[in-house]
């Protein structure tokens, strides 16, 4: 595997935990409507995060660890912007996976893309409606 593949691994890791203090946001916020659907995004986020880490370990390098606080890209004193962030750090997620299956091959690219899919949908689930190519920046 080369640098760049490490570097796309520990961007998608990084950008995991963030996804996951993220979430603890949203599910503090967004109702109890879609309270499952964060916890699930929660945990799904989690298991990339620690299968990400795995991978930065076997491909030599140190897994990126989390900060404490993560800025968020806007306030969320809502359920409203709590869903509209929900859908923000989807896209964030997607947008590094899709640098991941540039950089990788194999099962490596097939589970980059797949993590890029998981993202999109859910992107899809929490805006109401999607974008053409999910992940690339062309699409902002």
């Amino acid at each position: 595997m080369s640098t760049g593949t490490l570097d796309a691994t520990q961007a998608a890791l990084a950008a995991e935990h963030a996804a996951v203090y993220g979430y603890g946001i949203v599910g503090a916020r967004v109702g109890e409507d879609r309270g499952a659907e964060a916890t699930a995004a929660y945990a799904a986020h989690r298991a990339r995060r620690d299968a990400l880490a795995r991978t930065v370990r076997d491909l030599g390098g140190e897994p990126a660890v989390a900060a404490a606080a993560y800025a968020l890209p806007f306030a969320v004193p809502d359920r409203a912007a709590a869903v509209r962030l929900a859908a923000e750090l989807e896209d964030r997620v997607a947008d590094v996976y899709s640098d991941l299956v540039r950089a990788s091959e194999g099962p490596a690219r097939r589970e980059a893309a797949g993590a890029l899919r998981e993202a999109a949908v859910r992107a899809v689930r929490w805006r109401g409606s999607g974008v053409t190519f999910p992940g690339l920046a062309e699409r902002r």
